[in-house]
């Protein structure tokens, strides 16, 4: 059973819990953290979600991430989650967004990491696949199809910016 805090809509502490698979009550939110993941030569991890995933199963996707749990600020979990899905161990984390939708309020976080490309863990249950791409195979991707939709408007400020600063 995974135990999260209750969130308000404003991102304080409504001071109740969350029981992972249970209705969220009207008014509360809880926490999700997703981390994108650029190398330091430029180019972008994509991980292939494992297929028995209830959303998404068999996609790649563009963040690794997953809920904060109780007690958890939205950088550890951020941080756990890079780590498990991915076998990355960040230092440090830059914030790419916040936003909220359903009940849900979404941390961003971008990870600018050396570390072999090769060297990417899966996690069973989770994800069962990686690719490494250029950035103008990653914006590609983000504005494809095989991006999910939400998942595109979450990124949307930091794919402008990318496409604002590309030569040409």
């Amino acid at each position: 059973m995974e135990i999260w805090d209750a969130y308000r809509a404003d991102g304080s502490l409504a001071g109740c819990d969350l029981v992972r698979g249970e209705p969220i009550p009207p008014g509360l939110f809880h926490l999700v953290s997703e981390v994108l993941v650029r190398h330091t030569d430029g180019g972008y991890l994509l991980m292939q979600r494992d297929w028995r995933k209830e959303k998404y199963g068999g996609m790649f996707d563009a963040t690794a991430g997953g809920s904060a749990i109780k007690g958890e600020t939205p950088l550890q979990a951020a941080l756990r989650e890079l780590r498990e899905e991915t076998g990355i161990i960040a230092d440090g984390l830059t914030p790419l967004y916040v936003c909220r939708c359903r009940q849900s309020i979404y941390h961003g976080y971008l990870c600018v990491t050396g570390c072999g490309k090769s060297e990417v863990a899966l996690q069973p249950g989770e994800t069962i696949g990686y690719r490494w791409v250029s950035e103008p195979e990653f914006l590609r991707f983000v504005h494809s199809g095989a991006c999910a939709g939400v998942r595109r408007e979450r990124l949307a400020g930091y794919v402008a910016t990318l496409e604002g600063l590309r030569p040409g």
